[in-house]
């Protein structure tokens, strides 16, 4: 009598809820990765701006997903925050931060996790190795941003300026932050005091969606940039953003989006798999799909 046929690997469906993610690396990054595990994995694009969406549909989409078989999501801008009331539990980090960029599903909850901060910690060391960073000024205040403040302040910064468009979220931003590290100097700045920042600062990050192949330009003047001061940009396409080849042109060091963008990915796949990736082979996919 023949044995039952093996049990087949199961397979994985992921998703990326955002605006303007038709560039995104991430489902190329997801599929590939499973596939050289040796697993299926079918990772589809959510864009609200292709399907009209406001960002607060972010709620009724989560809660649709599993239906349709999701074991996980990848949440972007502008739905990082906005995704919180919808979720049944929070990692302590993303709790923490008030941002999440990953939703687990299972056992019929869907729990959210930051891999921003982690990920953007890791590009910071590995990517500009020995640079001063007491002093920093964040560009951008929404889940991105939080995330950066996060990751500096848990690497021992000793001073944040945040500057946001809207003031009041940089400074909700900052509230949130002397409660979690009261040791740490950190302030909400206008578009005035921007130049006073960044004479004082070691380096600069954009937390912004500014840079982006839909949201072109800089993110602040190009004169306020100073070869001094190391700059950081989250966008990774176009890996070379507007703000990143100017400050190359200058003379900054500079550390592109392509490095957080990889260590995030990595992170929110063996959360959502369950399986172990392999980084170098993660990074060298990304090089691969951004060459040229």
């Amino acid at each position: 009598m023949r044995g039952a046929a093996p049990a087949p690997e199961r397979s994985f469906l992921v998703g990326l809820i955002g605006a303007g993610i038709g560039p995104s690396l991430t489902p190329a990054l997801h599929e590939r990765e499973a596939g050289a595990l040796g697993r299926r994995l079918v990772y589809r694009t959510i864009d609200i701006d292709v399907l009209n969406l406001p960002p607060e549909a972010v709620g009724e989409l989560v809660r649709s997903a599993p239906r349709y078989g999701f074991d996980g999501l990848n949440i972007t801008h502008p739905c990082k925050q906005l995704v919180l009331p919808h979720l049944d539990g929070l990692a302590p980090d993303a709790a923490a931060l008030g941002a999440v960029n990953t939703v687990v599903f299972g056992g019929g909850a869907a729990v959210g996790h930051n891999t921003d901060w982690s990920g953007f910690l890791g590009a910071l060391d590995a990517g500009l190795p020995g640079a001063r960073r007491d002093r920093v000024v964040l560009l951008g205040a929404g889940g991105a941003g939080a995330a950066v403040a996060h990751a500096l302040f848990t690497a021992g910064t000793g001073g944040l300026a945040v500057f946001d468009p809207d003031a009041g979220r940089a400074r909700d931003l900052v509230r949130g932050l002397r409660e979690r590290f009261p040791d740490r100097a950190c302030a909400a700045v206008g578009p005035g005091d921007l130049a006073w920042a960044l004479a004082r600062a070691d380096g600069l990050v954009n937390a912004t969606p500014v840079g982006m192949a839909d949201h072109p330009g800089l993110p602040l003047e190009a004169g306020l940039l100073d070869p001094s001061v190391w700059v950081a940009d989250l966008v990774y396409r176009p890996l070379r953003t507007a703000l990143v080849a100017e400050a190359e042109r200058i003379g900054c060091r500079v550390l592109p989006g392509g490095r957080m963008a990889v260590l995030q990915a990595v992170e929110a796949f063996e959360l959502i798999t369950r399986l172990a990736p392999d980084p170098e082979r993660m990074s060298a996919h990304f090089a691969e799909l951004t060459a040229g």
